[in-house]
């Protein structure tokens, strides 16, 4: 991730300057810009709570100059940010494996014509959180009951802590393959479909492909896959000028079965385009990265930076298993097995943070806990983490209490990470 550099590369102290007034004391006894130096090393999970012992306080660690710094001095933390459900009712959260802190984003804008949605896609860039696409319900769409592709794209901005609408997509789409190129300040969507959670073997298929200038707040088409695909995921490989965009797995055709059930056809193989500043080059097909009969579909996808000298190291969790990619044979090897396994009809959510792979689930049900002034909320159970380094090929855990009043499904949460 490109860093953000202060507006002077001298001294820390003039930008503080330029956004709190002199008269406001960070710490008294201490100059204004050994005070920020120190407060910036205050977890960003943690700042909701200390906004509030001072105004000087509420301004620094409101300012664009907080961000600044710390990625400056190197003290930004790795956050996972999930969406138990439709971000504009239930509120975002992040979680800092750290401190086991967890805090609440504001509600995404509401529509008041749309409902539902899910299967979007989060992707962060710089401290700006990208929500893109999606299925939902519009009640002005008849029949009412059928999803549809949504093309609306939101940004988080965590300066301001304020939500914007931004140009929509050029193509509806949701369960779609994305990344971001930080050095050229763009994301790339690839395919996707109409599909809605609660439709299990339903919706369309597309095979098209944009991409979105930050700066420009414009969506550009690109060259479209090589066939219709949804479900998909996508990364990149390489740095510099050598970057290529990766979108493996999903589905594309679909069969029946006794010519009434619908089954989706999944794909074995990944598509690769050469990403360029101005555009892309030509997609290129590998072929099967798994042969008949030994699995189904491909299993939750993350991706370590800098795993491997220039290339990534791609990960994939396979119920209680986790495969390492390997580029040159083009197959999944088996890298480890967590620990504990996940209870029977649970789902396990999968991330990487700091170079580290998170396993997640729910240990237990939910349970009820009242309170004295509401009546008994719904909790989700407690939180097992199970921490796999793949360098050091080690094991560890953590424990916490997720604080989502609703059942949490990493099946149909959607999750990403941020550096803040």
């Amino acid at each position: 991730m490109t860093p953000f550099t202060s507006s002077s590369s001298s001294s820390t102290a003039s930008p503080l300057l330029l956004e709190i007034d002199e008269s406001l004391t960070l710490i008294p006894g201490l100059p204004n810009d050994i005070a920020a130096q120190i407060l910036s090393m205050v977890p960003y999970s943690h700042h909701s709570r200390v906004k509030p012992t001072s105004k000087s306080w509420y301004a620094f660690l409101s300012s664009k100059t907080l961000i600044s710094l710390r990625y400056h001095l190197c003290h930004l933390s790795h956050l996972l940010c999930i969406f138990p459900q439709d971000p504009s009712i239930r509120s975002p959260y992040l979680f800092d494996p750290h401190n086991l802190a967890w805090r609440p984003l504001p509600l995404m804008p509401c529509n008041p014509h749309v409902y539902g949605l899910c299967n979007f896609t989060c992707i962060s860039l710089g401290p700006n959180l990208y929500v893109l696409g999606g299925s939902l319900f519009d009640t002005r769409s008849f029949p009412m009951d059928r999803p549809s592709p949504s093309s609306f794209t939101f940004r988080f901005n965590f300066v301001n802590s304020s939500w914007d609408q931004l140009s929509p997509m050029l193509s509806a789409r949701g369960s779609f393959a994305s990344a971001a190129i930080p050095n050229l300040g763009q994301i790339i969507v690839a395919g996707g479909g109409s599909r809605h959670t609660l439709f299990g073997a339903a919706g369309s298929r597309m095979s098209s492909v944009e991409k979105y200038d930050i700066g420009r707040d414009e969506w550009v088409a690109m060259d479209g896959l090589p066939s219709y695909r949804a479900g998909c995921v996508g990364f990149l490989v390489g740095s510099g000028e050598e970057r290529e965009f990766w979108v493996m797995g999903g589905y594309g055709e679909s069969r029946t079965i006794s010519g009434v059930f619908p089954v989706d056809e999944y794909y074995k193989d990944a598509v690769v385009m050469d990403v360029k500043k101005n555009g892309g080059g030509k997609w290129r097909e590998v072929g099967n990265m798994w042969r008949e009969g030994e699995r189904a579909r491909l299993g939750k996808i993350v991706v370590v930076e800098d795993c491997d000298m220039d290339r990534p190291g791609v990960f994939m969790l396979d119920d209680n298993d986790i495969f390492r990619y390997d580029m040159i044979s083009n197959s999944w090897q088996k890298e480890s097995r967590v620990p504990r396994k996940a209870p029977c009809n649970s789902s396990s959510g999968f991330a990487v943070l700091d170079g580290e792979l998170l396993v997640m689930t729910i240990m237990k049900g939910g349970d009820s806990t009242e309170t004295r002034r509401s009546r008994p909320q719904k909790r989700t159970g407690t939180l097992l983490i199970q921490i796999y380094h793949p360098r050091k090929q080690t094991w560890r855990s953590l424990v916490t209490k997720p604080p989502f009043n609703c059942d949490l499904d990493f099946n149909t949460a959607v999750m990403c990470t941020i550096r803040l």
